[in-house]
């Protein structure tokens, strides 16, 4: 699995700078609110404008990739990610980091979808390993985001955005010279084609799902500081944690769980045990050490969920893989844009233990909804070769029906 070409760790290292952005502000978020004399639901915003302008952008990386290709739209999706963190470093009000971390999220949202493709259609080895892979920089990404944020972040909340700013810079220099030129596809992509997607009910319930998932996870890391409240350090040093035990679950705990349970039994019971700990932090709000072990425990199980509903996104659906993400892309990144800021008015007006009572909710709800989709899930475990040949003989099906 490690054995790849180069173009496929120009992406993968990419990756890793990019997921640095999700988890890069969460040591920032109270010294941002400290300093811009602003409150949690204000600053939350800075993951709802990014994660939502995501979520609708997913809807067009297809389009563009299918028309100007791959390695074009990587490159461009790079460029927007260095202006949007260097503009924000450059803001003086919470709205300007606000509108700045919306443009960032146009630049992640070509960047991430197509990486991912890239990555499955480029690698040696099974689409399961090449998801491992892509999960692996996920998981480093999301690891090392918090630590540099905290590092930055205790000299100047400016700090981290300039950070990655820098470091993406660089990453474009990689890909440009180590990602080979990559043809447009044969046909391009509409629009339409992944809410087309969305019709195979296997993909939407675990779309639906992972927004449900995502609802929890982005509650936690959005939420979670300002009950902590510690410094940027401290707090870069407790999601270094979660990032590695995130990291960790997703490249070895996972496979092994998945040959041995099946992927649907395992995300199900998964998604039952970050429910729990999401109750347990609604419980003991109160008890730093209750949050920061809560913390770095999900990160355990989000690592699992992350790398088992990425591959069944993948196999779910018989259509393209760059239009499956896209479709699935878009539900998800739905729950992480709304979770952080409903998290934040909740717990100013209402009650600082709910916003954790409401993610464990939805999270319990997403083991409903593909515990029902189970019965539209059954291929997904069989080996890859079988996969494909029903894969090929459902989009033909659904060639024919079209015409």
């Amino acid at each position: 699995m490690w054995r790849q070409p180069k173009a496929v760790w120009a992406v993968a290292f990419a990756s890793v700078v990019a997921f640095m952005g999700i988890g890069l502000v969460d040591p920032i978020l109270k010294p941002i609110a400290d300093n811009l004399d602003a409150s949690p639901s204000q600053v939350s915003l800075l993951f709802t404008s990014y994660m939502a302008v995501m979520g609708v952008a997913m809807l067009v990386t297809g389009v563009v990739s299918s028309r100007i290709g791959p390695k074009r739209t990587l490159l461009l999706g790079l460029v927007i990610i260095i202006a949007g963190a260097g503009m924000a470093g450059m803001s003086d009000t919470v709205m300007q980091i606000v509108g700045w971390r919306a443009l960032w999220g146009l630049g992640n949202a070509l960047f991430i979808a197509t990486a991912l493709a890239t990555i499955v259609n480029s690698a040696k080895g099974s689409v399961a390993q090449a998801i491992i892979l892509y999960e692996a920089a996920l998981g480093l990404g999301i690891a090392i985001g918090p630590l540099v944020g905290g590092v930055l972040g205790s000299i100047s909340w400016r700090g981290p955005f300039f950070g990655v700013s820098a470091l993406m810079a660089f990453a474009l220099v990689i890909t440009a010279f180590l990602l080979p030129a990559t043809p447009r596809a044969e046909r391009a992509t509409t629009l339409a084609d992944p809410f087309r997607a969305l019709r195979h009910r296997g993909l939407l319930g675990v779309a639906i799902t992972a927004l449900l998932y995502n609802f929890g996870f982005f509650t936690l890391l959005a939420f979670t500081p300002f009950p902590l409240d510690m410094t940027a350090h401290q707090i870069g040093l407790i999601f270094f944690g979660w990032g590695l035990a995130l990291a960790f679950t997703s490249v070895v705990v996972a496979p092994r769980l998945q040959h041995r349970f099946g992927t649907v039994r395992v995300l199900i019971l998964n998604l039952l045990a970050f429910t729990t700990v999401l109750a347990a932090m609604a419980v003991w709000t109160e008890s730093k050490t209750v949050l920061a072990s809560g913390v770095v425990i999900a990160g355990l199980f989000i690592g699992i969920n992350n790398t088992l509903i990425t591959e069944t996104v993948m196999k779910a659906a018989p259509v393209e893989r760059g239009v499956a993400s896209a479709a699935y892309s878009f539900l998800r990144f739905g729950g992480a844009a709304i979770a952080p800021w409903l998290a934040g008015v909740l717990g100013e007006q209402v009650s600082v233990h709910l916003p954790y009572w409401v993610g464990a909710a939805a999270v319990l709800a997403g083991a409903g909804v593909l515990a029902l989709t189970r019965p539209h899930l059954t291929g997904i475990d069989v080996e890859e070769s079988e996969l494909d040949e029903l894969t090929d003989e459902a989009t033909a099906v659904t060639v024919g029906s079209d015409t």
